[in-house]
């Protein structure tokens, strides 16, 4: 198992404006400064959050949402769930065909079901077509700006009181136009998501319940139900999707249909290795104390003992995983990172190797492998590498950590343009815009005129330049 982050962009509105529910706000002129705030965000730069990568954990967010995607009318291949690095409990759409899940989504739900009626509901908001700000801030600013003119003139003619009175009935009504849409939306996907659920063969127990997690938590918050909760929240009332959802679900055909145990059995593995990753190793020791000797519980005292630089203690919890399950590939993986990262590469590669192999080459799990085989600085490894992560890149050109080791190769063989070329992809990747144009120009003038690489070269270099340009403009 290896974790990797990755840079997400997506804007700010498409976070803030799809909270699952407000506070209550005991100060309406400090409710309308917010829902200000929240409208101008959408003409500002988007904003970074941390992706987090992981074979197994993308092979089951493709599996168990392929049933409701089809259902959905879209085709599996070009729909992507992405975990985030976020404690909360959210996921959101924000343009194109991904859903994007927090790790606290993943932490908090009790079954792979709940997820499935997550992603559902998300699969709504897609096929809806609904970009939080598109269609449903449009009107809004309108309004807005309507009443920030008239109440200039109003303020001119020597009434200020005047002005305050229409730039605040201009905000209310704004902020009433654009969460009257958000709630309509929500409304929508919900609708939608009982319907591919079904369609799938899919309980919406799972939904329901994790609805009902929600609704604990409001609670928990002090959140009351009034007629400024009801204005001021971007989602319908829970309980009042609750009781229509409840009617929905218990009415459909696979409302008794069981969970798949195998998709169970492997989010149990996920949400394991991701507490693992993120926690405290203490916490996860006591989460998943000794006398568990389960995949998951080996999974996550692994990583706890990984990070607590407890080699022998970490790969005694995988061995165990391996004595029951000799093949399996996300073990080996995880073997074969514990070895490489407390300085053992030469002995992390025959278990990244098998990995490697049993599951077709997988991007992620290649990269560590190519990784491997370069740390031991052993010359004879070095064509081996270069296969393996050239084969990498083809699969998931979204890699920059694979684009990095490859540059190494390059560099190493003595073929600086390519490396400049790897350079350039990784950089690009990453948001480091003067660097991805300097080395792309680089390579550019190291590689035949005329060649894909300098072709690409020359895509990146533009590329860099343009989005260089555009930020300059935004400042």
């Amino acid at each position: 198992m290896r974790f990797t982050t990755g840079s997400f962009r997506a804007t700010i509105t498409g976070i803030v404006m799809r909270a699952s529910f407000l506070p209550r706000l005991r100060r309406p002129i400090a409710a309308l400064c917010s829902a200000l705030a929240a409208l101008a965000l959408a003409a500002q730069p988007t904003h970074a959050q941390a992706m987090l990568r992981d074979a197994e954990t993308e092979a089951l967010f493709r599996d168990m949402s392929a049933p409701m995607i089809k259902a959905a009318g879209l085709d599996p291949r070009n729909v992507d769930v992405v975990l985030l690095n976020d404690g909360s409990i959210n996921a959101f759409v924000a343009g194109g065909q991904a859903v994007y899940l927090h790790s606290g989504l993943i932490g908090a739900a009790d079954n792979i079901n709940q997820v499935q009626g997550v992603v559902a509901h998300e699969l709504g908001h897609i096929t809806g077509g609904h970009v939080i700000s598109t269609a449903g801030s449009k009107p809004a600013t309108g309004i807005t700006l309507l009443s920030l003119l008239l109440g200039g003139l109003a303020a001119a003619a020597g009434s200020p009181d005047a002005g305050m009175g229409v730039f605040m009935a201009g905000q209310q009504a704004a902020l009433g136009s654009y969460l009257a849409f958000s709630r309509a939306q929500e409304s929508q996907a919900d609708a939608a998501g009982a319907q591919y659920l079904s369609k799938a063969g899919i309980s919406g127990r799972g939904s329901l319940d994790f609805f009902k997690k929600l609704q604990n938590q409001e609670f928990r918050y002090g959140f009351t139900r009034n007629a400024d909760a009801e204005f001021y929240s971007t989602h319908p009332m829970t309980a009042d999707r609750l009781t229509y959802l409840q009617d929905v679900y218990e009415h459909d055909p696979a409302w008794n249909a069981p969970m798949d145990p195998q998709l169970e059995a492997r989010f149990l593995r996920v949400k394991a290795k991701l507490y693992g990753y993120l926690a405290d190793p203490q916490d996860t020791l006591r989460a998943y104390p000794d006398y568990l000797q389960d995949a998951p519980a080996h999974y996550a005292r692994a990583y706890a003992y990984h990070k607590e630089a407890l080699m022998d203690k970490a790969l005694a919890e995988v061995d165990a995983m391996l004595r029951e399950l000799p093949d399996d590939p996300y073990a080996l993986e995880l073997k074969g990172q514990v070895l490489l990262e407390s300085g053992q590469p030469a002995d992390a590669i025959p278990p990244l190797r098998r990995a490697t192999q049993l599951t077709g080459n997988n991007p992620l799990i290649a990269t560590t492998f190519g990784h491997a085989l370069l740390a031991t600085e052993d010359k004879a490894n070095f064509a081996e590498a270069e296969r393996v992560l050239k084969a990498a890149v083809a699969k998931d050109r979204e890699n920059p950590f694979a684009w990095y080791q490859l540059g190494v190769v390059y560099e190493a063989q003595g073929d600086t343009p390519r490396a400049r070329l790897a350079s350039a992809e990784q950089q690009l990747m990453e948001m480091q815009l003067p660097e991805a144009a300097r080395s792309a120009q680089a390579a550019e003038d190291g590689l035949p005129k005329g060649s894909p690489d300098w072709l690409r070269a020359q895509d990146i270099a533009m590329s860099a330049q343009a989005l260089l340009e555009r930020k300059g403009k935004k400042k």
